[in-house]
C-alpha cells in the first residue's frame, strides 16, 4: 500500500518521534485528510524513506512515530544534470516537476539569450527557494528518496566552463539523433542542455560545440521547451538509464 509521503529536512530513525511543521500539518490534515493512527512516509534526502505513523494532531502541528527505514536508494544507472533555460512562470515548475519524475541527478536554471524571462537579482533567492519546493513535491508524489541538486541560476557561459565529459544539447537544425549516439561511460555524467522559449542562439549553440556538447533533434517537429525536456530526458533514460 502506497503511503502519503512528507519531506523532512532533519536526522531520521527507527522509534524516533518527529514534530512536523504547521505546513506540513496542514497538508496532512486538512489536503489529505490524515488521521491518528494513519501511517506516513517521512523521507529526508538521506536516500531511505521511513514508515511512520500519526500520535498527535494540533492546530499548528504534527506528531509521528518512526516505525520503520527501507532499504537505501539505489544509485541512478544514468546520472542525468540538466541545464534549463528561464522560462515563464507555470512552464519552468513544470518542466522542472517533470524531470525530477524521471529521475535526474542534478538540475542547474540558466540565462540565455533568447529567455522570454530576465529575472532580476534581487529575485533570485525567492526563485531558488520556489523551484525547491518544486523539486520536493516531485520527489514526494514520484516515491524518490533523494532530492535532486539544484544549482544556483547562472549563464550558459559560465555553465559550460566547467569539466563536462558528456554534453548534449537540443539543436532542431542538427542532423544527429540521440538514438543513434553512443552511451555515456559508466559512472559519465550526462549534461542536457534545452533551449528556452525562443530557442537558443546560434553563438550558443556554436559555444556548447566548442565544449564538445553533441547537438541532436528530437524529430521533425518543434517542440515546445517544457516538452522537449520531458522527451529528451525520457530518451535518455530508455536508452541508456532505468527506463530500459
Amino acid at each position: 500500500m502506497k503511503h502519503n509521503r512528507i519531506y523532512q529536512e532533519t536526522p531520521l530513525q527507527c522509534d524516533m518521534d518527529v514534530t512536523l511543521d504547521a505546513g506540513a500539518t496542514h497538508h496532512l490534515t486538512r489536503v489529505l485528510r490524515c488521521r491518528i493512527d494513519d501511517l506516513i512516509e517521512l523521507f529526508n534526502g538521506d536516500g531511505c524513506s521511513y514508515t511512520a505513523n500519526i500520535r498527535e494532531i494540533s492546530k499548528r502541528q504534527t506528531v509521528v512515530r518512526i516505525l520503520s527505514q527501507s532499504t537505501l536508494e539505489a544509485d541512478p544507472l544514468l546520472d542525468i544534470h540538466l541545464g534549463l533555460p528561464l522560462s515563464k512562470g507555470q512552464r519552468m515548475d513544470f518542466a522542472l516537476q517533470k524531470a525530477v519524475e524521471l529521475g535526474v541527478s542534478a538540475i542547474t536554471p540558466l540565462k540565455t539569450e533568447h529567455a522570454a524571462v530576465k529575472l532580476p537579482e534581487k529575485r533570485h533567492q525567492q526563485k531558488q527557494q520556489h523551484w525547491r519546493q518544486v523539486i520536493i513535491s516531485a520527489c514526494e508524489q514520484s516515491g524518490r528518496c533523494r532530492l535532486p541538486l539544484l544549482h544556483p541560476l547562472t549563464t550558459l557561459d559560465a555553465w559550460t566552463q566547467k569539466k563536462i565529459s558528456y554534453g548534449i544539447v537540443l539543436d532542431p537544425q542538427s542532423d544527429n539523433s540521440l538514438a543513434f549516439l553512443s552511451a555515456p561511460a559508466e559512472k559519465t555524467t550526462l549534461h542536457l542542455v534545452c533551449g528556452p522559449e525562443g530557442g537558443l542562439s546560434n553563438n550558443e549553440i556554436k559555444q556548447l560545440k566548442q565544449h564538445h556538447f553533441i547537438p541532436v533533434r528530437l524529430g521533425q517537429r518543434i517542440l515546445r521547451t517544457e516538452t522537449a525536456t520531458i522527451v529528451a530526458v525520457s530518451m535518455a533514460q530508455m536508452l541508456w538509464g532505468d527506463m530500459r
